[in-house]
């Protein structure tokens, strides 16, 4: 089982827009990939999660500028359900080339209503590019607010940036305070669906990233298929990234492995714990009782 998924390349890379690394929260990958898709014409607008009302909490938005982008820059570590806006983008906005980012059970959503376009037709042909990003796990705004609050002692309000990494959920204030948390200490947390994600990189994206395996400041990125392959080419070409070759930085592509190779191994045993619900002592399925027959 490769838990890397098929690839073109991996690398090592950051933006060269001083303006998006300083809103976003590593390597400002999916932030200038987008910027570089609408000024190009690849994509007519993206759909990113944004500022909600609540500090912290994202809200879906469909974004159609470099300002729109910036604004919504940077990672919240709660849902946002990105998927709900692919009708509206298309049809509200009239989008007719849209860019999509989400975590992998969001990118697997994306190429299921590709495959299967039931209740989304004229939508499926109209995602242009979609971009992943690695997810372990994920968390509802009540459990990250309780993480923030209860164990951090910060308020949402307060919190300048929040990050994972090093085995620690860590939170910045916007007064310089550090607060952090052992991340064993969230799994109690964690949404139920993240149990049984078999994902940890973004296989079906067309370009996915994310922190781990790359220096600070900087973001691991796997080039997966023919379509983000040539925007990648594209985005080099104009100069919107400085690379490494990922083989030559640490912790390196090991650590990437390892992660999802964790995540896989964890989350497998729970996915075959859930084919025994309902079967007998043998192992034959105990089937459901005919409501028409006496018992």
């Amino acid at each position: 089982m490769d838990v890397l998924g098929n690839y073109k390349s991996a690398i090592s890379a950051r933006s060269t827009d001083k303006d998006i690394l300083k809103k976003s929260q590593d390597g400002g990958i999916i932030t200038t990939l987008f910027a570089y898709a609408l000024e190009e014409g690849i994509i007519d607008g993206a759909i990113v999660a944004g500022p909600g009302d609540e500090p912290w909490k994202p809200e879906p938005m469909v974004v159609t500028t470099k300002a729109e982008l910036l604004a919504s820059a940077g990672t919240r570590y709660t849902i946002s359900p990105n998927l709900s806006l692919i009708k509206e983008a298309t049809r509200s906005y009239g989008l007719d080339r849209v860019g999509i980012v989400g975590t992998p059970c969001q990118i697997q959503a994306v190429r299921k209503a590709q495959l299967y376009p039931i209740g989304m037709r004229d939508v499926d042909d109209k995602i242009a590019l979609a971009l992943g990003i690695f997810c372990m796990e994920n968390l509802s705004y009540q459990a990250l607010e309780a993480i923030v609050e209860d164990h951090c002692n910060q308020k949402m309000e307060s919190i300048k940036k929040m990050d994972i990494g090093k085995g620690k959920f860590t939170v910045y204030t916007e007064r310089g305070a550090v607060s952090q948390m052992p991340l064993k200490l969230i799994h109690k947390y964690v949404q139920p669906g993240c149990n049984v994600c078999l994902d940890y990189v973004a296989n079906l994206a067309d370009i996915s990233s994310g922190s781990v395996g790359s220096p600070d400041g900087w973001s691991t990125v796997f080039v997966r298929s023919t379509k983000g392959n040539a925007v990648w080419d594209g985005a080099i070409a104009a100069g919107c990234f400085e690379t490494k070759p990922i083989d030559q930085v640490k912790p390196g592509l090991d650590l990437v492995t390892k992660l999802a190779t964790e995540k896989i191994t964890k989350n497998q045993k729970n996915v075959d714990a859930r084919k025994t619900v309902g079967l007998k002592a043998d192992g034959t399925p105990k089937g459901l009782r005919n409501p028409y027959e006496s018992p």
